[in-house]
């Protein structure tokens, strides 16, 4: 199989829990792109939380916002907002147990709480700033995603009461709120049918929960030897763990990489 193009997800793929790209694998991009083999990011972050690892590695197209946002070569073609009485009912059942959210929008990202120790602890041990305090933004502007600060004792709540919303959990204090028929695998169908390539011809990394569709999807996904037990069954190969040369030995399993 000419394989053509390679999807990679950020966290615990890209990056390792000191969230640096291991240099074997900026390596493995980069000869890849030499090459005329697309890569595109492919994660549950929004842009602004990962434009300078996206810059790092020279790439300009990503599915963001766990697919609900799309850029090809620096140019949005698809984008699927959370609809606003579906963020209301979010919100209401936040405020009730005082649970930060932070929505995000296509340039910006703000947070209902000044501070709460779930937020700030997230975020340091994501080595990013805390977003800014904006308790109205999620009715000025079209919102993609919702990461909200939580414990699992209040998880069943939110998943019963919002049916119209997909919940995954990627952190002891937060989880990833976007639309129930969203998955980053929505996002890679329309990059590649913007582009015209079928899934045969797609690679996808990932290591998490929300790369179960993204991998089933395309022509090889490959799990890392670090990823969540439950993702395993939907992928055709488990490479090494991130830190272990896991992208560049997958890579080179499947002829991608001499």
């Amino acid at each position: 199989m000419e394989y053509q193009i390679v999807f990679l997800d950020i966290d615990g793929t890209l990056v390792n829990e000191e969230k640096i790209i291991p240099p074997d694998t900026l390596e493995a991009i980069q000869e890849l792109q030499r090459n005329k083999i697309e890569v595109v990011l492919a994660t549950g972050r929004a842009h602004y939380y990962f434009d300078e690892l996206a810059q790092q590695c020279g790439i300009d197209s990503y599915v963001s916002c766990n697919g609900a946002y799309v850029v090809y070569q620096g140019k949005t073609i698809y984008d699927r907002p959370i609809p606003t009485k579906t963020l209301e009912q979010l919100q209401q059942i936040a405020t009730q147990h005082d649970h930060p959210i932070v929505f995000q929008g296509s340039t910006a990202g703000f947070s209902t709480h000044k501070q709460h120790p779930y937020l700030d602890w997230t975020f340091q041990q994501l080595k990013l700033d805390s977003p800014d305090h904006n308790a109205d933004f999620a009715h000025s502007e079209n919102i993609y995603q919702a990461l909200l600060f939580t414990p699992d004792t209040h998880e069943r709540q939110y998943r019963e009461e919002i049916p119209a919303l997909s919940f995954i959990r990627w952190h002891e204090y937060c989880m990833d709120v976007f639309a129930k028929s969203g998955s980053k695998a929505i996002g890679i169908e329309a990059l590649l049918s913007h582009i015209g390539l079928a899934p045969s011809k797609a690679v996808a990394f990932g290591d998490g929960l929300n790369d179960k569709e993204m991998l089933s999807y395309v022509g090889m996904g490959i799990a890392m030897g670090n990823a969540h037990e439950a993702l395993l069954p939907h992928a055709n190969y488990v490479t090494r763990r991130v830190d272990d040369g896991g992208i560049s030995h997958g890579l080179r399993h499947i002829g991608l990489m001499k």
